[in-house]
């Protein structure tokens, strides 16, 4: 069997990364050799208000760095969950952000998003999603760098009385500015791609895990998506 690249897991906002160690062990199963970003919840907090996601990227940094040095490569796979997708374009920049400098584009093989928002109009992210959005736009590193942009299509936004409805509605408008529109219950299709990315579209997959649901990280839904990996 060819050897397969480590993979890091970036957590979605305001998520802990015990969420995602179903997810890593199936992809341990698959022969990957994975870990997710050690942070919890309350990690996310300096980050609130659309305040710079410095925390944040130095996890990840550190996560990828460790991963390099134990399994002696020179790049690994990043898979982003949710705003997890958005945040690892960050540090892939040779741009400051933050008064640093990041530039990981190098140390990473493939990109893997899943239901990312890499679009938003809502206004507590406005600074940070108008920063990546024009200084790397699309798959912008895509000579280093495979970028894997996986949607799901779940739920049609619609206005309701009913409360998930309206929900879903709101959260895709708030997104793109519609919300009849189809996504996986937060993240519209549309949103969840890239230009020049490869961009897949997944039926029946919600955002988050949810007793009985499918979710990104489900092992038949992981089945989908993991031969993208490097």
């Amino acid at each position: 069997m060819t050897p397969r690249l480590p993979t890091v897991i970036l957590p979605g906002y305001l998520a802990s990364a015990s969420a995602y160690l179903d997810m890593a062990r199936n992809l341990q199963q698959q022969g990957f050799p994975t870990s997710v970003v050690p942070i919890q919840w309350y990690g996310w907090v300096p980050t609130i208000g659309d305040r710079p996601m410095t925390p944040v990227l130095k996890l990840l940094g550190a996560a990828i760095d460790t991963a390099l040095r134990t399994h002696g490569t020179e790049q690994v796979n990043v898979v982003g969950h949710s705003a997890g997708g958005w945040i690892a374009r960050l540090l892939l920049g040779d741009q400051p952000y933050a008064s640093q400098n990041w530039g990981y584009r190098d140390r990473v093989a493939t990109l893997m998003t899943l239901g990312t928002p890499h679009l938003s109009q809502e206004r507590f992210t406005r600074n940070n999603m108008t920063f990546v959005n024009s200084t790397y736009p699309g798959a912008f590193y895509r000579e280093h760098v495979r970028y894997i942009c996986v949607a799901g299509k779940t739920v049609f936004g619609k206005r309701s009385r009913n409360f998930w409805e309206n929900f879903t509605y709101r959260s895709y408008e708030l997104t793109i500015g519609r919300g009849e529109c189809w996504g996986d219950g937060i993240t519209p299709v549309e949103a969840a791609h890239l230009e020049g990315a490869e961009n897949i579209t997944l039926e029946g997959v919600w955002h988050s895990p949810r007793a009985n649901l499918k979710w990104y990280g489900s092992p038949e839904v992981l089945d989908s998506w993991v031969q993208y990996l490097s």
